[in-house]
C-alpha cells in the first residue's frame, strides 16, 4: 500500500516554457528541461533544434540510452547499421552501446525533444557547448574535433565514425 503522505527520492517540478537552461552546441540551440540533477538520475529531456544539414559523427553513448519525440521536421538516421527516416511525431529510440548518428533532412529544422535515460547527458552538451545568447539557432561554427572528443571521453561517449552526410552512399 502506498503511503500518500511519505516524500518521494525525486521531487516534482514544472519548467515553464522557454524557462530551461539554453545551450549553443555546435549549430544547434537546446533548452534543458530536466536533467540527472532535478531528475535523481533518473533521466534528462532537452528540447533541441538544428538546422537542415545538422548531423553529429557516429557516436555511442556507453552510459545512455537516448530517445527522441520529433515534434518538427525529419530525420535520416543510422542505428547498428539500419538506416531509417523520422519526421514529426516519430518516436526514436536509441540503445546505448550501439553507434548511431542522424542529420536533419528537408526543407525545415527539426525540432525534437531528446530524452536520456538515465540522466547525465546533459553535462556533455553543457561542457561542449556555450550558454546560449537567445533563443534562437546560433551562428554556423566550426566544430573543434579534438576538443570534443576530450569531451565525450570525459562523458563515457566514444566518437567511432563521421557524420552521416560524410558517409559513402552504400552506408547511408
Amino acid at each position: 500500500m502506498t503511503d500518500l503522505h511519505s516524500v518521494p527520492a525525486a521531487r516534482p517540478f514544472v519548467v515553464p516554457r522557454g524557462e530551461g537552461e539554453h545551450i549553443w552546441f555546435g549549430d544547434t540551440v537546446m533548452e534543458i528541461k530536466a536533467s540527472a540533477a532535478t531528475t535523481e538520475g533518473h533521466l534528462s529531456l532537452i528540447d533541441a533544434r538544428a538546422p537542415v544539414g545538422f548531423g553529429p559523427a557516429l557516436h555511442v553513448h556507453h552510459d545512455e540510452h537516448e530517445a527522441f519525440f520529433i515534434l518538427e521536421g525529419e530525420l535520416e538516421l543510422i542505428c547498428g547499421g539500419e538506416r531509417s527516416t523520422a519526421g514529426s511525431g516519430a518516436f526514436v529510440f536509441l540503445p546505448r552501446g550501439i553507434a548511431h548518428t542522424f542529420r536533419v533532412i528537408g526543407d525545415r529544422p527539426v525540432r525534437m525533444l531528446s530524452i536520456g535515460i538515465p540522466g547525465g547527458m546533459e553535462n556533455f552538451f553543457r561542457e561542449g557547448g556555450r550558454p546560449a545568447e537567445d533563443t534562437g539557432l546560433p551562428p554556423a561554427t566550426p566544430v573543434d574535433v579534438p576538443a570534443l572528443q576530450a569531451i565525450a571521453v570525459r562523458h563515457n561517449l566514444e566518437f567511432v565514425g563521421p557524420p552521416l552526410a560524410a558517409m559513402p552512399p552504400a552506408t547511408r
